[in-house]
This record gives C-alpha cells, sequence and structure tokens, in this order.
C-alpha cells in the first residue's frame, strides 16, 4: 500500500503521513541494534514510502544521529530529517537547555553527526523555564535564515510557550505523546496547534509497543529497556492495561487487523494534520504499520475504542517531572 503525503504547518513542508522513530534503533529500549541491520531497515522504510525520519542529538547520546548520517548516504533528496536539540544529561540528571550559544552548537553539532547541510525541521526537544522561549526560538530564526535549518519545531511545550514562539517564527510542528493511551493533548495543544496551523506530530502513537503486543512487550524485554520503570509497564496499572488490551484485540480481529494496526489507525483518523512516528527494528513491525492505512474507522467505532481504553489507563507516562515540561 502507498504511503499518503500530508503537509505540516503554514509553509508547505511536505513529509509522509506517517513516519519513523529512530530513537529504540540506539538507546532506551535495550542494547545498540545492529548498525547495518538498523540502516538496511530505514532503506527499507524509504523504499515502502516512509520518507520522515525522526531523531535527536539525546539519543545515545548523539549515537542515532550518527546512524542516521550513515543510513542517509544516497537517498538524502527522498527523505525528510527531523532532529532536536535541548535534553542534557550534563549535570548526572536530565535536564533542559535553550540558551543562544547552546542552541547554534548543538545545531552545529548535528548537522555534522547527520552529515548533511540542511535540517528540515529542527525541534527543542524540551523546554528550558530559565530562558525566555523569545530567546530560544530568535536564535532557531537564525539558524533558518542563515539556511542550516529549513522548518522550527517543539517537542512537549505548552499552549502559552506554542504561541509566545509562534508569534516569533511560524512554528512548523508540534511533537506530543499522542495515542488511545494518552490523549490528555488533546485538552489544549491539538487545538492551540490547529488554531495556529502548526502540524502536529504524535511519538509513541502504540503506546510504547503496548498497544500492538500488549504485555508481552515489556515481560521479553532485558534489564536495560527503561520501560520497565514506568508506571503503566508495573503492577495493578498492568494488569488493568493488559485487560484493556484484550478488548482492543477483539476489535482489531473483527476489523481483520491487528490490534496495533487498529490502534495506529485511530491517530491517523485524527486528521490531515496528523503524522505519528512509530518506531521500530523489525521490518515486519514496519510492514504492520503501514498496513495501518488500510483500517478504516466509522465515527462510532472510533468512539468504541476510545471508551475502552479511558476507563483505567494510568496517565502518569513517566513516574517523574517531566523535565519541566511548560
Amino acid at each position: 500500500m502507498a504511503v499518503p503525503g500530508i503537509k505540516l504547518g503554514s509553509e508547505g513542508f511536505e513529509v509522509s503521513a506517517q513516519g519513523l522513530g529512530c530513537m529504540g534503533m540506539s538507546a532506551f529500549y535495550g542494547p545498540p541494534k545492529s548498525e547495518d541491520e538498523m540502516i538496511s531497515l530505514i532503506h527499507h522504510a524509504v523504499s515502502k514510502g516512509i520518507t520522515f525520519l525522526d531523531t535527536s542529538d539525546f539519543y545515545g547520546p548523539h549515537t542515532n544521529e550518527i546512524l542516521l548520517g550513515k543510513a542517509l548516504k544516497g537517498i538524502r533528496d527522498k527523505v525528510q530529517v527531523a532532529t532536536k536539540f535541548g535534553a542534557t544529561f550534563e549535570s548526572g540528571t536530565i535536564e533542559a537547555r535553550g540558551d543562544p550559544a547552546y542552541v547554534h552548537a548543538c545545531c552545529e553539532g548535528s548537522l555534522k553527526r547527520l552529515d548533511v547541510d540542511c535540517i528540515d525541521l529542527y525541534y527543542q526537544h524540551r523546554i528550558d523555564t530559565r530562558v525566555p522561549i523569545e530567546v530560544t526560538i530568535g536564535e532557531m530564526k537564525k539558524l533558518v535564515e542563515e539556511g542550516k535549518v529549513k522548518y522550527i519545531g517543539f517537542s512537549e511545550a505548552s499552549p502559552s510557550t506554542i504561541r509566545r514562539a509562534h508569534a516569533i517564527h511560524p512554528i512548523t510542528a508540534v511533537q506530543v505523546e499522542w495515542s488511545l493511551w494518552t490523549r490528555d493533548v488533546e485538552e489544549e495543544i491539538v487545538p492551540t496547534c490547529r488554531e495556529l496551523g502548526i502540524g502536529i506530530v504524535p511519538y509513541s502513537p502504540l503506546g510504547r509497543g503496548f498497544l500492538s503486543s500488549g504485555a508481552k512487550i515489556i515481560e521479553s524485554s532485558g534489564d536495560k529497556d527503561y520501560r520497565k520503570n514506568m508506571p503503566r509497564f508495573q503492577g495493578e496499572t498492568l494488569e488493568r492495561n493488559k485487560a484493556i488490551f484484550e478488548k482492543l484485540l477483539a476489535i482489531s480481529s473483527s476489523k481483520q487487523s491487528t490490534p496495533g494496526q487498529l490502534a495506529l489507525a485511530w491517530v491517523q483518523h485524527q486528521g490531515n494534520d496528523v503524522a505519528p512516528i512509530p518506531g521500530t527494528t523489525k521490518v515486519t513491525n514496519l510492514e504492520e504499520n503501514i498496513g495501518s492505512f488500510s483500517v478504516k474507522l466509522t465515527p462510532m467505532e472510533m468512539k468504541e475504542i476510545e471508551g475502552i481504553v479511558s476507563n483505567g489507563i494510568y496517565r502518569d507516562r513517566y513516574g517523574i517531572d517531566d523535565m519541566n515540561i511548560s
């Protein structure tokens, strides 16, 4: 099936309607995967029409950008590359940074690791509340003017931050965690983006794999998989979520789809300004994700699915303060 294209934001940025999150290839979900296999996976994704590739200098750190840079050889003109700055381990804990010198240095570093002349979409990964957003976005605007960045975005920003930044320079996309079990963005962030003509890029649209594989995604993972520390994968919450998964499995069977395709189709039905970026390290999963475009949901089916998941999902995503989201 052909992957459709969409436009994000008001400046004509065209991407595939489903992207590829590359984080898990290098970090957080266990040991780094085989470089050759991941490059082959990325090339396969592009051959199938998945051209919107997502990374960050935080993943590794740096190693995921290096991997993607190697994968881009010979296909740069076929893809749209998104990367991020602003999340660091500098003091031994996760912190956000947005001071101008840091913004500029991060961009130069990403350009070098990706081995590209220009980054298609450059996000601030987390908001540094110590620096006025007008200062940070002002430096990002300079990167656009210098030809080092084409479009600007945010990952995890409040409506007020988005508005203030958008007044300085058009924001093309806001990346948010949005899936059947993370829907709080629908209250204010999604409406704000739509009011301002900003595209929406849902990450973890499959609930970090749970909505496609159920509890086995965590039961089969290694000790270095950080999902094991998340509240949704622990104790009574995990048991409750198992029951929800079984209900989604029943609906997906009736639709002749997998539960992951059902969950991803639900995100893709949210509008033509939405481009989810499910991550995977396996070609079979990639093919399954692409198959979600063949799953058509009526408004009644959408409400039925939402009703199943709305009762009982643990809303705390990380169990910690999420890096000063504001």
